[in-house]
């Protein structure tokens, strides 16, 4: 048999390996691929490029774009100016993004299509190689892609369809449905090809749940990036999935601990370890001096917190408000005394954010301690780098609201719906709060209190037709061009074949 060799080479597989497999003992150089593939240790250093990538999905662009765009979250300049990093939060809050002026949108657009070049990548490597189990190893990375085009489907609308590593040419751009229907034929492909069970060993693996879980989000927004509903087949997608292993964990906490990966509830993480990098949220949003109150060594860098009219919006009795918002005065452990900031101020987090000095260019500037921050995932005292905490792509709790929306939408309130959407409400209420029917906008309101900092208010706020209206203290009435990100500059000046899309 003729010898191809696999090249793995150590500066771009070896961090990749960190977080999904254990293979520090080993660096693989040049391998024959008659002498590779044969164990289950070899195989997971294949495939781990391609699941250390799903850490794009909770990337710096995907982690503020998501949110912030929407009415969940702001990234406000501190006075001092942290923050106005060129005013690229600025143009993401109030709608002003244009193709060039928001870095974060080329962050997103290069993350994703950094993630599908890799699983095209391995995906050739693999298909080259004689090795056990390789029609499963092909249906996971099928998988992950599908999830990154997904993401393309979502955010930027049209853009190119690549799926052959060895592609030479410049790409043109596919339309939306034509994306739209290659993520469901290649879900439909392998959704009964993957690995079924919901185990220690098939955690951060992309499996049936996630397969069934990830056509329920496409068939859920359907309506919107293709023109034609599919709310049954939303529904059937859910009810594979609901009948599934997972469980809605009884501790909502679980989901968000250090040692997430024992939730039930979670069907797809992006995973995460200490020392591999990557989780930062505790220094993204806690300010500075939070750390000492805390009991952690961090140097946080006071970035985000939420959107004021979002976080009011959450009913006082909601456990879920104090679970997911850090607020009130944070105190000295020493003296019970109230920190003061470098600008001599209490530091007590409140849900108001106020601006000053707005100008025509520049939105201006609020207070230090302004804003609630994000407190959703566990943050272990002591800590001291990025966090262990795995992020949930895909939960349970999310197939349940998918499910009650969809047969909403079919047929109005029902006795299905109401009971899904009260069984999420069970873990957040206590005496218990439940509706009596539950309607469409009682769905919309379940999910936005559910998924604070998840990445979801965009793309719900598009479906539940809310995303253009105005936010106030942020912006107006925005453009229905805003429903769609630009093809970055930067993609277009290399490949000038690609298409902007409508308004750019």
């Amino acid at each position: 048999m003729k010898k191809i060799y696999i090249l793995l080479f150590i500066g771009i597989v070896l961090p990749w390996m960190q977080s999904c497999t254990d293979l520090k003992e080993t660096v693989y150089d040049q391998i024959p691929t008659d002498q590779y593939g044969k164990n289950p240790k070899e195989i997971a250093a294949l495939v781990a490029p391609v699941y250390n990538s799903v850490r794009n999905a909770r990337s710096w662009s995907f982690r503020h774009l998501l949110d912030e765009v929407s009415d969940m979250q702001v990234v406000p300049t501190r006075k001092g100016g942290d923050w106005w990093d060129g005013g690229q939060h600025m143009y993401a809050k109030t709608h002003t993004w244009t193709n060039n002026n928001c870095g974060l949108i080329t962050g997103l657009y290069n993350d994703i299509y950094g993630s599908i070049s890799t699983c095209n990548k391995v995906l050739k490597l693999v298909e080259g190689i004689e090795m056990d189990g390789k029609d499963i190893v092909i249906a996971e990375i099928r998988g992950v892609r599908a999830l990154f085009y997904y993401h393309v489907i979502d955010n930027f609308g049209q853009a190119p369809l690549v799926t052959n590593f060895d592609e030479t040419a410049l790409p043109t751009s596919a339309s939306r449905k034509v994306l739209f229907d290659f993520v469901i034929s290649e879900l439909t492909a392998i959704k009964d090809v993957v690995r079924a069970d919901v185990t220690s060993t098939s955690y951060g693996k992309f499996t049936k749940g996630a397969a069934y879980a990830l056509l329920a989000k496409m068939y859920l927004n359907a309506e919107v990036w293709t023109g034609t509903p599919e709310w049954q087949k939303c529904v059937d997608a859910c009810n594979v999935v609901m009948a599934l292993p997972y469980i809605l964990e009884p501790d909502w906490k679980i989901s968000f601990a250090v040692k997430n990966e024992l939730s039930k509830e979670i069907i797809f993480p992006a995973v995460f370890q200490l020392g591999a990098g990557g989780n930062n949220i505790a220094n993204y949003s806690l300010h500075y001096l939070d750390d000492a109150i805390l009991g952690l060594n961090l140097g946080s860098w006071n970035g985000c917190c939420a959107d004021p009219n979002y976080v009011k919006e959450y009913d006082q009795d909601d456990k879920r408000y104090n679970w997911s918002f850090l607020t009130g005065p944070m105190k000295d452990p020493a003296t019970g005394l109230v920190v003061l900031t470098a600008h001599s101020r209490p530091l007590i987090h409140t849900p108001e954010v106020t601006m000053y000095e707005a100008t025509a260019t520049n939105w201006g500037w609020c207070n230090q301690e302004d804003g609630a921050r994000i407190w959703k995932w566990e943050i272990p005292k002591g800590l001291s780098g990025d966090m262990d905490n795995d992020f949930a792509i895909l939960r349970l709790a999310d197939i349940y609201l998918m499910k009650a929306e969809s047969l909403v939408r079919l047929s109005g309130a029902n006795s299905v719906a109401t009971d899904l959407v009260n069984a999420i409400r069970a873990r957040a209420f206590s005496p218990a709060k439940p509706v009596a029917s539950a309607s469409l906008d009682d769905v919309r309101k379940e999910r936005r209190y559910e998924f604070a900092w998840e990445q979801m208010s965009r793309q719900d706020n598009i479906r539940f037709g809310t995303f253009l209206n105005a936010v106030p203290g942020w912006r107006g009435v925005s453009d229905p061009k805003h429903l769609l990100f630009p093809i970055p500059k930067d993609a277009l000046d290399v490949n000038p074949g690609l298409t902007q899309n409508p308004g750019y």
